[in-house]
């Protein structure tokens, strides 16, 4: 099945989304019970960690961290929103960095003015932005990031998603109490799907989409740690309680060139395996055998792989014993913990 599809359903009662790309899942939402990414809270600074230079708070869902000790006292209450998934048995991170984000539009109450996304080159197209933006956010006080999905798009659809953004950011910045409180929900699969995933593409909605689509099939694959690499060679993508680990195969191929192309086929193929899957924090590749001299053609491709992936990334680096390691933000629900 060529193109695009976006398919909206549910798993067991959960709300999901899924991206099909000619046939093949291409990215995956799942919902939880753990607070949503975009949540934000009043909390109450509860006992700082001098160690790690940061502070455990309060939380209506539970304990949170915030990676800061400046300023705050234990019992202040603060604006925090959920910056990504807690591992099991640890606090929910956050940050008092609030973003208020739409599918055109981003509001950044801590950094004022209007911008409009890099990859929209276009001097008439940014023109034609500019005016749209300072018409809708006439006198409001924070600063305005207009996303790429803005170009070609209709003028009165982002003046609305704006609006929509300025009015919440003013809502929630505007209240005035202090007891622990939820003051916005994180946006769920269905409205992520809507905001993210904007190139045009096919809709399904109906109940049991998931099956009609493939979705289900390719569920089952996540399951299991082996991911498929072209030339016949192979990975495995397991995560341990430290780290996740990856490991290469060359699989049948004998030939000098074995490594270097099932490593490069890795770097292509890793995103995408570390996407579905839900998987960050410290990653390790064990690459498979290559000479020295192919190791930045392989870091050239790993950083390009990445550039197109959504969830932040670093590459850090290559060890004493020749793996190299990433880190990576932990954005998204594991999915072997919601398909269990």
């Amino acid at each position: 099945m060529k193109g695009r599809t976006i398919v909206l359903d549910h798993l067991s009662g959960v709300e999901a989304a899924a991206l099909m790309v000619d046939g093949k899942l291409d990215d995956l939402l799942i919902d939880s019970d753990a607070p949503r990414p975009g949540t934000i809270y009043r909390a109450i600074a509860d006992r700082p960690v001098k160690g790690q230079g940061g502070m455990f708070l309060k939380t209506p869902d539970g304990s949170a961290f915030l990676r800061q000790i400046k300023g705050l006292a234990p019992g202040q209450s603060l604006l925090v929103q959920v910056s990504g998934f807690a591992e099991p048995g640890k606090a929910i991170p956050v940050t008092q960095k609030l973003l208020f984000k739409s599918r055109y539009a981003i509001v950044t109450p801590d950094a004022p003015g209007t911008n409009i996304s890099r990859s929209i080159r276009d001097e008439a197209e940014r023109d034609r932005l500019l005016e749209i933006a300072h018409e809708a956010a006439q006198g409001a006080a924070h600063g305005l990031i207009l996303r790429s999905s803005c170009a070609g798009a209709d003028a009165d659809d982002i003046a609305d998603d704006i609006d929509a953004m300025l009015t919440l950011a003013d809502k929630v910045l505007g209240d005035a109490a202090t007891e622990m409180e939820v003051l916005s929900e994180g946006d769920g699969p269905h409205i992520l799907a809507w905001r993210d995933w904007v190139a045009p593409a096919e809709i399904a909605t109906d109940e049991g989409s998931f099956e009609t689509y493939g979705v289900l099939d390719a569920l089952d694959a996540l399951r299991q740690p082996r991911v498929e690499l072209e030339g016949g060679a192979s990975m495995f993508v397991e995560p341990t309680r430290a780290l996740v680990a990856v490991d290469v195969n060359t699989g049948s191929d004998v030939s000098l060139a074995a490594g270097i192309k099932a490593n490069m086929a890795c770097a292509r193929a890793l995103p995408r395996a570390l996407r579905l899957r839900g998987l960050g924090g410290q990653i390790t590749l064990d690459l498979a055998p290559m000479p020295k001299k192919d190791r930045r053609p392989f870091e050239t491709a790993l950083r390009q792989a990445f550039k197109a992936d959504d969830v932040e990334t670093t590459l850090i680096g290559w060890t004493p014993l020749g793996h190299y390691e990433l880190q990576r933000k932990r954005a998204r629900i594991a999915t072997s913990e919601v398909l269990k």
